[in-house]
């Protein structure tokens, strides 16, 4: 696996990178302030901490990256074949601040800042939005504005906001203008509230080793089992990592779920129009950010069908050529290939 990387479509597909970070310096500056001011969570400390503090080869080129929205991404973007980047402001977003005036503020910032960047870049960058979910009425404005007045293409939520969920009520509003603009939401990790990082922090696992998997796949079971998709049958969630595992559970949670849903031992788990595996091939989309392994790809395409299934590259956190070379390489039909690098997103974020 050793052939040349270049964007233009030379091997029958355009590769479109469906979930690539970006960050603004005020955003950065909010988390550190709120990690001196002991204001920040168990989680923003240990990951904002190192990548905004740390002098470590790895921190220190991740913000230069994360940072920048213009040439030198497109290097980056130019020498491993990556013809377009839908970006989306990083994790955890604005999620964590406790003023919410002054996440709105940076929200709303971000994504004027990231919609110059797109129109300089029209061809390479795609936007989505960034909102507020503190105040649920004020980012379903926001998910309007992105979609009407900036050209975004979706939007993205860093799971939690302070321990709190989107099947909560209380975000309805969100879906509403989700479903409204048509558009999908990428349900992107962030650190495990306090009420469960405990053990994976002790042992290390709490960021992308684990613990964001876990916490994000946790939140896309909380959202089918409550019933989105049966009170928003439009909605499309993605996310990366290659489900966050959950494809792979997919038999053992529809079994335990029925059984749950018989027993009524659960007050909040009802009898749902569909199973979660149905979901899974009707309302959820799967991406491989992070996850450069065939055996993973090919098995989530068998599970949730192959129009569900997109490339990312995880850029800046995971940037590395070899990975781009052997998601080339799968032994797959070249129909199957064209889908999983560009027309699935070409499809779903409506480009």
């Amino acid at each position: 696996m050793t052939h040349e990387l270049k964007t233009g479509g030379d091997r029958g597909y355009l590769r479109i990178a469906t979930e690539e970070a970006f960050a603004t310096r005020e955003q950065v500056d909010a988390f550190l302030r709120m990690i001196r001011d002991g204001t920040a969570d168990k989680g923003m400390v240990s990951l904002w901490g190192f990548y905004a503090q740390s002098p470590s080869e790895r921190a220190v080129q991740i913000m230069e990256r994360l940072i920048d929205l213009g040439e030198m991404r497109i290097a980056a973007m130019d020498a491993t074949g990556i013809d377009k980047a839908i970006l989306a402001l990083t994790s955890p977003g604005v999620q964590p601040l406790l003023d919410v005036a002054e996440a709105r503020g940076i929200a709303a910032r971000a994504n004027d800042h990231l919609a110059q960047a797109c129109a300089k870049y029209p061809d390479r960058f795609i936007g989505l939005t960034a909102v507020a979910p503190q105040d649920p009425e004020w980012s379903a404005a926001e998910i309007r504005r992105g979609a009407n007045e900036l050209g975004f293409k979706g939007v993205q939520i860093n799971s939690h906001t302070q321990g709190r969920y989107l099947d909560d009520p209380a975000f309805d509003p969100i879906f509403r203008a989700l479903v409204e603009v048509d558009q999908p939401l990428y349900i992107h990790p962030a650190t495990p509230p306090d009420a469960m990082i405990g053990p994976m922090l002790e042992a290390g696992l709490d960021g992308a080793v684990f613990g964001f998997g876990v916490e994000t796949g946790m939140h896309l079971l909380r959202l089918i089992t409550i019933g989105i998709f049966d009170r928003f049958p439009s909605l499309q969630i993605m996310v990366g990592h290659m489900g966050e595992a959950l494809p792979y559970w997919l038999y053992r949670l529809d079994y335990m779920h029925q059984a749950g849903v018989r027993s009524k031992r659960y007050e909040r788990m009802k009898p749902l129009n569909k199973t979660i595996a149905e979901y899974f091939r009707s309302n959820v989309l799967v991406t491989n950010s992070g996850m450069a392994w065939e055996p993973a790809v090919r098995f989530c395409q068998q599970v949730m069908g192959e129009d569900r299934v997109m490339y990312a590259m995880d850029y800046p956190y995971q940037y590395e050529a070899a990975e781009v070379r052997a998601m080339d390489s799968m032994d797959l039909p070249p129909e199957t290939l064209r889908k999983f690098f560009q027309t699935n997103a070409e499809r779903w974020f409506k480009l």
